[in-house]
């Protein structure tokens, strides 16, 4: 099961909690739902540059408050906060916030910056990504990718390839660890990611485990 299911989803309730946090209606419970899901497709793209690794969204009556983990906090912010402002005029519009709600309905915008951007399996991922797509060597991206990884201090690190790795003919799956990532474990710290990288000979699938020890 630790292989097939996501580890994040695994473990929510017990080692982590859900992105959106908020109660509603059962008639407006999707309506919300897309509502959050189009918020971080927005976000994603417009800060791809700054790192997001993730994005907390709690509603109450009289707040909304967004939080953004990224690894380089001063591409959102901006010179003087000018980004920082843009932004939130875009989650007052993705949110529906209208400017009868306004007076009613606070955003509230924060940013945290990630000390430690090699123990996130996010930016892992998306660096191993824009390496295949400039054609670099994969075995030596993933390589580099186990070293930064555990130097950053982690228990573990598993990553897996598949497709046509290096242009070849025949599609395949390469799978790399070192250290312990124990997927069932479920206190465990397992941050886990996938994405497809884009190259030119077709889709290489990335999957990425990391271990950064029990949950406290």
């Amino acid at each position: 099961m630790g292989q097939k299911v996501n580890p994040i989803g695994f473990r929510l309730g017990n080692t982590f909690t859900s992105s959106s946090r908020w109660f509603s209606e059962k008639a407006d419970y999707a309506k919300t739902v897309l509502e959050d899901h189009k918020l971080r497709q927005h976000l994603e793209k417009k800060l791809e540059s700054a790192g997001i690794v993730d994005i907390i969204i709690e509603r109450s009556l009289t707040k909304i408050k967004v939080t953004m983990a990224v690894s380089r906090p001063g591409v959102v912010i901006g010179k003087g906060g000018a980004n920082l402002e843009d932004t939130k005029k875009d989650i007052e519009r993705i949110l529906n916030v209208s400017k009868s709600r306004k007076d009613k309905v606070k955003v509230d915008l924060r940013i945290e910056e990630i000390v430690k951007p090699d123990l996130s399996a996010k930016l892992v991922v998306e660096r191993i990504s824009n390496q295949l797509m400039k054609r670099y060597p994969h075995r030596r991206a993933v390589m580099q990718a186990l070293e930064r990884v555990m130097q950053a201090g982690a228990e573990g690190v598993k990553i897996v390839l598949s497709g046509r790795i290096g242009g070849a003919e025949i599609a395949r799956t390469q799978k790399v660890s070192k250290g312990s990532v124990p997927t069932q474990t479920l206190r465990a710290n397992i941050d886990y990611y996938e994405k497809g990288a884009r190259t030119r000979s077709g889709y290489v699938g990335i999957k990425v485990w990391i271990n950064k020890g029990e949950a406290r």
